[in-house]
């Protein structure tokens, strides 16, 4: 199979690629290479003869049909987007011209190829989304996001995240276009941009700063192990029933301010200070506008109807996350000033 993977250079999109091409499917990367996007994430299968890569915005629609007119897809994973909530905070244009109008984009390219194409069945367009599209759960272990659970986006981000849900579902009901859509749980791993929680924790602790965490550190996330993930993505892919969502999350639910002691207790062991635990960096800061309280998925239906379930657990996800940061200082080193 020939998988056209739009944000392939991304933290999540970059693991799909990988995992895809190991599994023996040839890949398109389509990537604008925004500051999150990276190629050296892909420098292990660069050299793949079924690895191809673009260099296209999909906010541009002619070049998106250029695409597909070249590279003739047989399905379409569709991970580009602005992901980071306080980015879209303090700018939320790109979040809705990216995730909003780039999706539009990219289910017209894929409606039109496919209709030219005679609409072959084996053609897929799959979605992948966020757990955050759902809003906030209260802090009862017996509450559970499912696929049923109702839309209530707090940011700007998750908002255009539903926006884009919304647009796939109709595409499918409106234009027969066949589609499978993925809601995940907060992705872990090897290639996170330096921006997100897990990398500022590590990157922060190694450099004798300040670790902050937002309010007292209580909100609650459910952590799933970015390979785990990119198994379910193409399981979902080729596999899944057509117009259905599948939640993907990882069952390893923790306080922000628990998983922030297990990563300084993971860099106790592995890089001890001179003096005192990395936990003595914690700083508490002030919390940031429509803080979800917590987010938990309930992943019974793709373990159900796939057979799929998550692999790593979280101390042993976060040992290996911190191991691949301790040992890949020039990866991250020269990503530092863009996340400023």
């Amino acid at each position: 199979m020939k998988i056209l993977v739009t944000g392939g250079a991304g933290f999540i999109g970059s693991a799909v690629v990988r995992r895809a091409l190991c599994d023996g499917h040839a890949v398109v990367n389509v990537d604008a290479l925004t500051y999150a996007g990276c190629l050296d994430n892909l420098r292990s299968i660069s050299k793949n003869d079924d690895y191809y890569f673009e260099h296209v915005d999909i906010r541009n629609r002619n070049r998106l049909g250029d695409v597909f007119s070249e590279h003739k897809p047989d399905a379409v994973m569709h991970l580009a987007a602005e992901s980071h909530v306080d980015r879209s905070i303090e700018g939320p244009s790109d979040f809705i011209e990216t995730n909003i109008t780039g999706t539009f984009n990219m289910l017209e390219a894929s409606r039109e190829y496919w209709v030219e194409r005679s609409r072959p069945e084996r053609f897929r367009f799959h979605h992948i989304s966020t757990d955050e599209v759902y809003g906030s759960l209260p802090f009862d272990p017996s509450l559970l996001f499912t696929e049923d659970s109702a839309y209530n986006p707090r940011s700007p981000y998750s908002a255009s995240k539903a926006a884009s849900d919304h647009l796939v579902r109709a595409w499918y009901e409106t234009y027969g276009l066949p589609v499978v859509l993925t809601n995940c749980s907060n992705n872990y791993g090897p290639y996170q941009f330096p921006e997100k929680l897990i990398p500022v924790v590590v990157l922060n602790a190694l450099e004798g700063k300040p670790i902050p965490i937002y309010g007292k550190g209580a909100n609650v996330r459910d952590w799933l192990y970015v390979d785990d993930h990119a198994e379910a993505l193409l399981l979902a892919l080729q596999k899944g029933k057509l117009g259905r969502s599948y939640n993907i999350g990882g069952g390893s639910e923790r306080t922000n301010l628990d998983l922030v002691r297990i990563i300084c207790h993971v860099l106790d062991r592995l890089r001890p200070r001179d003096r005192g635990s990395y936990s003595d960096l914690i700083e508490f800061v002030a919390d940031r506008p429509g803080h979800d309280a917590r987010y938990a998925i309930d992943a019974g239906r793709i373990e159900t109807e796939l057979g799929w379930r998550p692999s790593v657990n979280l101390e042993t996800g976060i040992e290996k996350t911190v191991d691949w940061y301790l040992s890949n200082e020039e990866w991250w080193r020269p990503l530092l000033n863009l996340t400023k």
